[in-house]
């Protein structure tokens, strides 16, 4: 094992942002010292390769000049055919594009640090490549993909003696839970790592191992104990001089503060947070702290204020991560297990020539097997040529079928050409109106309307992701989403509750916390449970769409709810009354149904179950 190789490998997690960092304790005081010796240049080839690892390792103050020297040595390993330190060359530049927030750059040079690992035989390195891969992933919001790799990693590790890279997997990887609320399994995840850095008298890893199981504690409110672990991880950590990590906990703590209401410590806590992150040039930190700050200064009333330091957030966070690049590294998942596999055919496909070439005895015969090789390579020019542009179509074209129709519904779709109808026989819907919303469109311009309806709309589009449900249309000012399909649950009704409280409270905050006067509406909410036939509609513009009775009361629940409320059928009710407090409405009557019994849920802070 190389301990100098993953001094850098841990990863601090803030739950709140979903936030995973790749950790480093370089020595510039080492890098400044290894210059003189690479400028005298009478070195041997594998000297030199080792060299321009520790000058990129351990050079901290500039990060464009180490990733020059991750450049070099990149360069160099390929002339020597050397694939170990390819790999190394690799990761120091994945690693050092992942701190600059190049998110694209660095998951494509770990893919490739795990390409050259392997074709060096180094499981260990293979095992490090897989568990920053899913690093990034875990920054994208790429749960999936990053917890697929997090467990590559894992099994590569344990067969290897690298306890401190086997431990570094193991922490991200409870992040992972710690993120989802699994806390008994990130705490165990934790716990595990935390003996091995322990074993290996790792500080570092076990700084970091500190702050995480202070974060669970945050999570379950246990604030003091969360204080005590995450302030022995910083203390640790200044010693360490670690700004990466230390200014991600100080935002931690400062949210600590905040839920204790003592306002001027936890602003203490964020502007050092900011600080530190503006000093070492850590764009994702800059983003969070001041994110942080603009949250402080709204609770305190100082609009103002909020103002600024959220349009810095914006800036920053924009520079990190746009849309575009977002939708590359997707694609990079699936390019790089391709090209695995064509290489493996190309190195066939050669085999062949050669064989050919070998027994080729005469001139005529060679002269007839160059031709059909160099017809045989324009026409392999000409397919590969037409597959890109294939290939790229057909990414454009799933890429906007998954952005209509669920996953699930969209793969029978591409598979049989259409969709067969289904029925669930209990799904939660939702139906969420805007009060006057017709008295103000009328005032509104076509471009403002829209805006308006699209500020809500995409909020509203978020809440339902983060409980997994699904989206189903929207007509005018009216929203309709469901949960339980197209993959049946049994707390459908529970996560719908849960979303119905977030967009409430969007929608109160919208209209309380508005500078800038924009129009804005009160919301009404209605839920119903019950059986629906879900299927697909159209043969030119394909819609996923519901039918049946509950759909049509759910719409009744809205139109009887009020301003600011959450009215739940007695179907609803009766799937979550052991979750959250409400009050019974009575018997109302209603259009082309009768009487039926409704209810206000006015408990937002839901009990657990």
């Amino acid at each position: 094992m190389e301990p100098s190789l993953f001094k850098y490998y841990f990863k601090a997690s803030l739950f709140f942002l979903s936030f995973h960092l790749s950790m480093f304790a370089q020595e510039q005081k080492v890098a400044d010292s290894l210059v003189e010796i690479y400028r005298q240049g009478n070195l041997g080839n594998i000297e030199k390769l080792e060299l321009l690892r520790n000058l990129s390792f351990n050079e901290v103050n500039d990060l464009n000049l180490s990733l020059r020297y991750a450049e070099e040595l990149i360069r160099l390993s390929k002339l020597e055919n050397n694939y170990l330190y390819l790999h190394r060359g690799y990761f120091q530049k994945g690693t050092k594009l992942r701190i600059t927030g190049d998110l694209q750059r660095s998951l494509d040079a770990f893919f490739k640090s795990e390409q050259a690992a392997t074709k060096a035989k180094y499981i260990a390195g293979q095992g490090i490549a897989f568990s920053s891969i899913a690093d990034v992933y875990s920054v994208m919001g790429n749960s999936k993909n990053a917890g697929e790799y997090y467990d590559k990693a894992i099994r590569l590790l344990r067969k290897t003696t690298n306890t401190i890279g086997l431990a570094s997997a193991l922490l991200n990887a409870g992040d992972e839970y710690l993120k989802d609320k699994k806390y008994d399994l990130a705490l165990a995840y934790f716990e595990e790592s935390g003996v091995l850095f322990k074993q290996a008298d790792y500080l570092i890893g076990s700084a970091y191992n500190l702050g995480n199981i202070g974060m669970v504690y945050a999570e379950q409110g246990k604030n003091d104990l969360a204080e005590s672990y995450i302030t022995e991880a910083i203390k640790i950590l200044e010693d360490l001089k670690d700004y990466y990590a230390i200014s991600d906990y100080l935002t931690y703590m400062s949210d600590i503060y905040l839920k204790k209401n003592e306002w001027a410590i936890a602003v203490n806590y964020a502007q050092r947070s900011l600080l530190l992150a503006q000093k070492y040039g850590l764009k994702e930190q800059i983003s969070s702290s001041n994110l942080k700050l603009s949250e402080l200064y709204q609770n305190s009333g100082n609009a103002s204020e909020s103002l600024k330091y959220y349009k810095d957030h914006i800036a920053y966070r924009d520079s990190v991560t746009n849309l575009k690049s977002v939708q590359q590294m997707a694609d990079l998942r699936t390019n790089f297990e391709v090209s695995k596999k064509q290489s493996e055919v190309d190195l066939l496909n050669q085999g062949k020539k050669n064989r050919q070439i070998l027994a080729t005895s005469s001139l005529i015969s060679l002269l007839l097997v160059f031709l059909l090789a160099l017809g045989m390579y324009r026409r392999y020019k000409f397919i590969k040529k037409t597959n890109v542009i294939i290939e790229e179509e057909k990414n454009r074209s799933d890429s906007l079928l998954l952005n209509i129709l669920p996953v699930e519904t969209a793969f029978e779709l591409k598979k049989n050409g259409k969709v067969l109808a289904k029925k669930f026989e209990s799904v939660t819907v939702l139906f969420t109106d805007f009060e006057s919303f017709t008295h103000y469109a009328e005032k509104l311009s076509p471009e403002k309307l829209v805006e308006i309806v699209d500020y809500y709309f995409s909020k509203f589009d978020a809440i339902i992701e983060k409980y997994n449900l699904e989206k189903i249309k929207t007509v005018g000012d009216c929203y309709m989403c469901a949960g339980g399909l197209p993959f049946p649950t049994k707390d459908h009704a529970y996560r719908m509750v849960l979303a119905a409280f977030e967009m409430v409270e969007f929608v109160r905050d919208s209209k309380n916390n508005n500078p800038l006067n924009h129009t804005r509406f009160e919301i009404r909410i209605g839920i119903n449970s019950g059986p629906v036939v879900a299927g697909v509609v159209g043969t030119k513009k394909f819609a996923y769409d519901i039918w049946g009775d509950s759909v049509n009361i759910a719409s009744r629940m809205e139109s009887n709810s009020e301003s600011g409320k959450i009215n739940i059928s007695e179907n609803t009710y009766e799937l979550i009354k052991d979750a959250f407090d409400c009050d019974y409405r009575g018997e109302i009557e209603v259009k082309n149904r009768g009487m039926m019994k409704m209810y206000f849920i006015n408990d937002s802070k839901h009990k657990m179950i």
